[in-house]
């Protein structure tokens, strides 16, 4: 009998080096960056005074510019007559999580299966118009051989179209089976045109390739509008430069918000939600990134808007903040939510709900594995977090359970 190795069981590749200077003098601990003493008192180091600094001189680079202005429309790739049930139902509804790859095990297959038993094919106009994925779409190498198993496969039931940022882990590099950063994302993600894919093909799928205009976007859609943003490889903090201090995505999120603060004059105001891989905001699996969220609020501020929610991926659980902020000169508050649980592991969040820190509240968190669904009106956006599997695989007896749900009333900026 012929033996057969699985993707995880192969030689691994050497991942892609990361360039280096002269090594700095001994030190106890692995890294430089382990110290109680604030990066500016820090010893001089040729890796920089702290991890984010490293980091930064190692972000990957953008693909090729991206598609005209990076905006689609969601009849882009719904069609006219899919967003016109939509416009006369009067909401819209999609679902969003982040962290799926996993090759083996139940918890992605039970998220999307979970989410795939909310379609009604009878009640088109109330099924969910599509899934953003938050990033990390597949794990590890061989990434363009991992999309059959890790992801058209687990999503063959899904009927809804799938659009998505890259995670750190959707960026990385392997020499000799993953060399050129974003390749596997962008052949199914950003197509030139919808075809059938390949992996998909090799699965017995039918799911055709996305063709989102490129790795950062803008989605017009009745009652929302998305922006979509790459926070590039490093496993914190994320960052919307690219390699070399490249500005072109700050260059286009600060030029996308003006037009979008430009077009609510004289016209219907649409909810704004800002979706990134890494979170701002993070009490468990990975902290938050602080820098990044500097990025965001900075070009929020020179338009003279900002979100109605932020949601992202990367911490493996569920975390709700609400953050109180001034906008172009009102209160606001705004739901930040971690959705790292589509899948892969799941990880303790270790801060106690409740905790004030600065203008942010950490109001509730879990572990285990879920989705989002969110929907939108003329009026409300509102949240809801379905928890499907709890940690070590027990199953809800419903199969699904509400645990979580957030309303923002889009006149007032506040929660209802």
């Amino acid at each position: 009998m012929p033996k057969t190795t699985s993707r995880s069981s192969r030689r691994q590749p050497k991942r892609s080096r990361l360039k280096s200077k002269q090594p700095g003098p001994l030190s106890r601990y692995a890294f430089p960056f382990y110290s109680s003493l604030p990066p500016a008192r820090r010893p001089p180091h040729p890796a920089g005074n702290s991890g984010a600094a490293f980091a930064k001189a190692h972000l990957g680079p953008f693909p090729s510019k991206p598609k005209g202005n990076s905006s689609f429309a969601l009849a882009d790739i719904l069609g006219a007559a899919g967003v016109k049930e939509i416009e006369t139902v009067g909401s819209l509804r999609f679902h969003s999580v982040g962290d799926t790859g996993v090759l083996g095990g139940n918890s992605q297959q039970a998220v999307a299966d979970a989410m795939s038993a909310d379609f009604d094919v009878n009640k088109p106009a109330a099924n969910p118009a599509f899934f953003f994925h938050l990033g990390d779409v597949i794990y590890g190498h061989s990434k363009d051989v991992g999309y059959r198993d890790e992801f058209y496969r687990p999503y063959h039931k899904y009927p809804a179209k799938i659009v998505a940022v890259p995670g750190n882990h959707d960026g990385e590099t392997f020499t000799g089976t993953d060399p050129k950063p974003l390749g596997a994302f962008l052949a199914n993600f950003c197509a030139l045109t919808a075809v059938l894919a390949p992996q998909a093909s090799a699965a017995g799928v039918f799911r055709e390739t996305m063709t989102q205009p490129g790795v950062y976007w803008m989605l017009d859609a009745p009652f929302v509008q998305i922006i979509g943003l790459y926070s590039n490889i490093a496993e914190g903090p994320g960052d919307l430069e690219g390699a070399s201090g490249d500005q072109q995505q700050i260059t286009w999120l600060n030029s996308t918000l003006k037009a979008i603060t430009a077009s609510r004059k004289g016209s219907v105001r649409k909810a704004l939600i800002i979706g990134v891989h890494h979170p701002p905001f993070s009490q468990g699996g990975h902290s938050g990134s602080q820098a990044m969220l500097k990025q965001i609020d900075d070009a929020c501020k020179a338009a003279g808007i900002g979100p109605d929610a932020l949601i992202a991926g990367h911490s493996h659980s569920y975390q709700r903040y609400t953050r109180n902020l001034t906008i172009a000169g009102k209160q606001a508050q705004v739901p930040y939510i971690v959705a790292g649980c589509g899948g892969h592991t799941d990880e303790a969040v270790g801060t106690a709900s409740g905790q004030v820190d600065g203008d942010h509240t950490f109001v509730k968190s879990t572990r285990g594995y879920g989705y989002l669904n969110i929907v939108i009106d003329a009026q409300h956006l509102q949240i809801d977090f379905h928890l499907v599997l709890l940690p070590g695989g027990a199953v809800p007896g419903t199969g699904k359970t509400l645990f979580d749900s957030v309303k923002v009333n889009l006149a007032t900026g506040t929660l209802v």
